[in-house]
C-alpha cells in the first residue's frame, strides 16, 4: 500500500516536473518572438533600411498568393450565398442575403480565410527558406560581414506582408461578392442592382476597417512566427522541416486567437 502510494507521488511530481518545464519552455519562446517584434520595430526606424527588398517582398509574397485569394473568395462568396439563401428561403428572408454575406465576407470570412491559406503558403516558405539559410550558416555569414540578419531578412518580409495581406483579403471580399452576385441571380431570380444596393448599404467603413485590421495584424503573426522559427532551425533538412510544420499549426492557433479579441474590440467600439 505505502508503495502504491509512493508510486503515485512521484507520478505526480513527474508529471507536474514536466508541465512546468514545459509552461516555462513556452513563456520563454513568447518572450523571444516579442523581442524579435521590438527589434523589429527598432531596426525599422534607424538605419539603413532595405526598401529594395521590401519591394521584392511585396512583389514575391503578394504575387504569389493572387491565385489562392481569388479560388478562397470566389468559394466562399458561393458556398456562403447558397447555403444562406436556401435557409433563409424557408422564412421568407431571400432577400436578405445579400446582406447577410457581404458583412460575414468583410468582418470576419474574408480576412480569416485569406489569412489562414496564406500562413500555410508564406508562412511556411518563411520558416524554410531562413531555416535552410540558419543550417546552412548563411545567417552566421550575415552577421559576419557586420550586417543584422534581422534587418536583411527579418523586416523586409514582416513589412511586406502587414502590407500584402490586407490587400489580397480586399481582392478576396471582392470576389467572394462577385461569387455572391452570381448565385443570387441564378437561384434566388435577385437582380444585380438589388444585390449591390444591399451590399452598399449594409457594409459600413468600421466593417471594412475591421477586415483590414485584423489581415494587417495576422500578417505580422504569420511573419513574426515564421522569421522566428526559421532563425532557431537546427538538425538540417529534418529541422527546416519540422519548422514548416510548426510554423502553419502555431501561426493558425494565433490567427484564430488573435481574431476573437480584434472582433470583440471593434464590436465595444462601435456598438
Amino acid at each position: 500500500m505505502n508503495n502504491e502510494i509512493g508510486s503515485d507521488k512521484n507520478s505526480a511530481e513527474i508529471i507536474h516536473h514536466h508541465l512546468t518545464k514545459r509552461f516555462l519552455k513556452v513563456l520563454m519562446m513568447n518572450g523571444e518572438i516579442f523581442q524579435l517584434f521590438i527589434d523589429i520595430i527598432r531596426s525599422t526606424f534607424s538605419r539603413p533600411f532595405y526598401f529594395n527588398r521590401l519591394v521584392e517582398q511585396i512583389y514575391h509574397l503578394g504575387r504569389g498568393s493572387l491565385s489562392i485569394t481569388i479560388v478562397i473568395g470566389l468559394t466562399m462568396g458561393l458556398v456562403m450565398t447558397l447555403n444562406f439563401g436556401y435557409g433563409l428561403a424557408k422564412f421568407g428572408g431571400t432577400l436578405y442575403v445579400p446582406a447577410v454575406v457581404s458583412l460575414s465576407l468583410a468582418r470576419e470570412m474574408a480576412p480569416l480565410f485569406t489569412s489562414l491559406l496564406v500562413a500555410g503558403r508564406v508562412g511556411s516558405g518563411i520558416a524554410a527558406e531562413i531555416g535552410a539559410m540558419n543550417v546552412t550558416q548563411q545567417v552566421d555569414a550575415i552577421r559576419a560581414l557586420g550586417t543584422s540578419p534581422i534587418r536583411v531578412l527579418v523586416v523586409p518580409r514582416f513589412w511586406a506582408l502587414v502590407i500584402s495581406l490586407p490587400l489580397l483579403s480586399s481582392l478576396s471580399f471582392a470576389v467572394g461578392i462577385i461569387g455572391g452576385l452570381i448565385v443570387c441571380k441564378n437561384e434566388f431570380d435577385i437582380t444585380t442592382g438589388f444585390y449591390l444596393s444591399k451590399v452598399f448599404s449594409t457594409v459600413k467603413f468600421h466593417d471594412y476597417m475591421s477586415g483590414l485590421v485584423k489581415s494587417a495584424v495576422f500578417g505580422g503573426i504569420i511573419t513574426l512566427i515564421g522569421c522566428y522559427r526559421g532563425l532557431v532551425t537546427r538538425d538540417g533538412t529534418k529541422g527546416v522541416g519540422q519548422s514548416t510544420t510548426w510554423v502553419v499549426v502555431t501561426s493558425s492557433i494565433w490567427i484564430l486567437i488573435t481574431d476573437f479579441f480584434i472582433s470583440k474590440i471593434f464590436l465595444m467600439i462601435w456598438n
